[in-house]
Parts: C-alpha cells; structure tokens; sequence
C-alpha cells in the first residue's frame, strides 16, 4: 500500500504543491493524510494516523524532508520506526536518494543514512532561523512603537473623577469598579497605570 504525508505549518498555508506532486506519483486520494500544524514535533494527529496504518513493505511519499518534520533527533528516530522497525518504505520526492526501495544494501544504506543526517540539520536549522528571524523582526516592530496583543480599550469617562473620591478613600475599590462599569482587578490596575504616569 502506498500512503502520502502533506504537511504545512498554519492553516493559511496552501498545501495545493504537495497534494499535486502526490497524485502524480499515484498516490489514491484517500490514503493522503494532511496536517496543517508545526513540524517542531511529531504530535500530529495525521501523521499519528499514517504512521499506524503502515506495515512491511508499504511505501510513505513525502515531497521533501522537512514536511516530514524540522527537529533533526525525531526525525532520524521516525526514519528509524518507519523503515527499520515497522520494515516500510519511505521515498522523498525532492530527494531521489531518500528512497529506500532502492539499492537495499550496505552502500544504499550509508548513503541513505548520510543524507538524511544532512537534510535533517538543515530542516531544524531553518526551524532555528525561522524563530530567529521572527524575534528580530518583533523585537524591531516594538522598536518602532508597533503594539503587539489586544489594543487596550479607552477608559471610562468618568474615570479621573471616580478614581479621585476612591483614593480618598470616600467610595470603596467595588463601588468606583461600578460607577466605571469595569471589574474591580481592571479598575485597580489601571489607577495604578495612571498614578505611574502622573508621577513620572
């Protein structure tokens, strides 16, 4: 039996290329298993399915290594289960030397071994560069005053009055909460953001 794995990292990822490149390698629709989430991991709920149903002799298509996963130890460990302990085939499309139908011998296997050693680093490492580049690009984004989370919403009108007669102490941290239609924890926090700015 011959399955396919496509995998993409987001839900707005189009997964189109692989889907493709499965089906022209026969691939019947049916046994094409699709995750849309990180390859950080192999807690994928597809690839978990896929993995159960191959057995000896059964060939699983990918289009390149890194669809397959980006953390270099799970991968080496997966290519492992799959094609020494479970005894199915794997063939990665991008790589005609990552097929493990052929030359099933001393030299096929080194050679197999050794460049899936390689694509492996180099899948973990542009996981690595990836997260890199999100954090410079974030850390450059608040540099430029760019707000990250959920805009913060405008305070109440009355705010400046209600927080006034509540440090004197003449209505209770519950009563002011009220008066400015705010839980009391909200109330509270932003009197202590306001009394920070103020003494600035």
């Amino acid at each position: 039996m011959t399955y396919g794995y496509v995998r993409v990292s987001t839900k707005e990822q189009n997964e189109d290329r692989q889907l493709i490149a499965m089906q022209e390698y026969g691939v019947a629709e049916k046994n094409i298993y699709v995750d849309k989430q990180s390859g950080k991991d192999f807690n994928r709920r597809q690839y978990k399915r896929v993995f159960k149903k191959l057995k000896e002799n059964d060939l699983l298509i990918i289009k390149s290594i890194d669809r397959l996963g980006r953390n270099y130890d799970e991968i080496i460990e997966q290519w492992r289960q799959i094609t020494k302990v479970k005894k199915a085939d794997i063939m990665v499309i991008d790589m005609p030397l990552l097929d493990t139908r052929r030359e099933k011998n001393l030299l096929g296997s080194f050679l197999s071994d050794i460049v899936l050693q390689v694509l492996s680093f180099v899948a973990e490492n542009e996981r690595d560069n990836i997260k890199q580049r999100q954090a410079e690009g974030i850390a450059a984004a608040k540099a430029k005053g760019v707000k990250f989370g959920r805009p913060q919403r405008p305070l109440p009108e009355n705010f400046y009055e209600v927080h006034k007669r509540w440090r004197n102490k003449k209505i209770s941290l519950k009563e002011a909460a009220a008066e400015c239609g705010i839980p009391p924890s909200t109330f509270f926090n932003k009197a202590e953001q306001f009394e920070k700015s103020v003494s600035k």
